[in-house]
């Protein structure tokens, strides 16, 4: 039903924003645990699908790197460029190239991304996010599905959260939102690290795509009746109200996964894996350091298509807020101990 509906509503932005000049949602693509099968709520899960936004006519984006102090995490600035269009059958059709006819077009008031969705010429988080939230509401009122229920818009600010509620159900939508980096599978989104300001410009590297991609080709390939997701969701639902991030935790499935046979994570071994992840998870805790899986990493399956220079960099210590820090190691080790407790009692 979720993504019937995420489906509806993109195919309907793009008649919405057509003869225009704003960026075109891309198909959209299911990411985060409620679409990977490892969920650890059984309600109130919210579906989240990232929609990949694709230049108009006549513009270019140009992903910047950028540095931050506060994470150790890749952080972009999307800078949007004209390019001539005179010679396109684009161009022929329409009449005016908005290189070269910037101000023409701008008095007949085409709605253009320049001034709608950027600051000084950057791609702006905030702005897009409020015109995601538009585009939501405009739509809404095409879906049948309106005269019998009711959209909420969820407030956020660096992203498109909404609540479609009818006869007694409901269902959450989380809408991200961003650049395709060289063709890959990795982008730069509209994310932002829990408790860390971003400026309106800054946009983070995702890895939703690739981590949702990882996990499909390996349900693929995995035997059948395979209890790999089953492992993460239960160590997910037992992390509910810890210290602990599921990122966290889905980053050690992740590598235990590429170490250990998929022909060993059957239903018969499910104890033994649960066992697994939290040796792992002690091991790295005890040494402070916890491997973003994707950087650096060999390990990563052949399928995934990461840009050259995520898979040369240098390994990305997730746990680097450990380090240095001794109260907030002993803390992690504390709520670690009784973690294990609760997975074994």
């Amino acid at each position: 039903m979720a993504w019937v509906l995420v489906c509806n509503f993109c195919c309907i932005f793009r008649k919405i924003i057509a003869n225009t000049l704003l960026p075109m949602p891309h198909q959209p693509i299911k990411v985060g645990s409620a679409f990977e099968g490892w969920s650890p709520l059984e309600k109130d899960i919210i579906y989240r699908v990232f929609v990949p936004l694709l230049p108009p006519p006549w513009h270019c984006f140009k992903t910047e790197p950028c540095i931050a102090r506060e994470t150790p995490a890749r952080n972009f600035q999307v800078r949007v460029d004209l390019e001539c269009g005179c010679i396109t059958s684009y161009s022929q059709s329409k009449g005016l190239c908005f290189l070269h006819h910037f101000r023409e077009l701008r008095k007949n008031h085409v709605p253009n991304i320049l001034d709608t969705l950027c600051t000084n010429f950057y791609l702006d988080v905030n702005k897009t996010a409020q015109w995601f939230h538009l585009l939501v509401t405009s739509a809404w009122k095409f879906f049948p599905l309106s005269s019998r229920c009711c959209l909420t818009m969820l407030p956020s600010s660096r992203s498109c959260k909404f609540c479609i509620t009818g006869d007694s159900k409901s269902i959450t939508i989380e809408m991200m939102f961003g650049v395709q980096q060289h063709s890959s599978d990795i982008f730069v989104s509209n994310e932002s690290p829990e408790g860390i300001f971003m400026r309106n410009t800054i946009w983070s590297e995702s890895y939703a795509v690739a981590e949702a991609k990882f996990f499909r080709e390996l349900g693929s390939q995995a035997p059948h009746g395979s209890f790999h997701l089953e492992c993460l969701r239960v160590c997910a639902r037992i992390l509910v109200g810890t210290g602990f991030s599921t990122y966290t935790l889905k980053t050690v499935v992740m590598h235990l996964l590429t170490t250990i046979p998929l022909k060993d994570w059957r239903e018969r071994d499910f104890l033994l894996r649960l066992r697994d992840i939290m040796q792992y998870l002690r091991v790295c805790l005890e040494e402070k350091r916890l491997y973003h899986f994707f950087f650096g990493n060999k390990k990563v399956p052949k399928g995934l298509d990461l840009p050259l220079d995520l898979q040369e960099a240098e390994a990305v210590n997730l746990f680097y807020y450990l380090v240095g820090n001794p109260d907030a190691h002993a803390k992690a080790l504390r709520e670690f101990m009784q973690l294990r407790y609760w997975l074994t009692r």
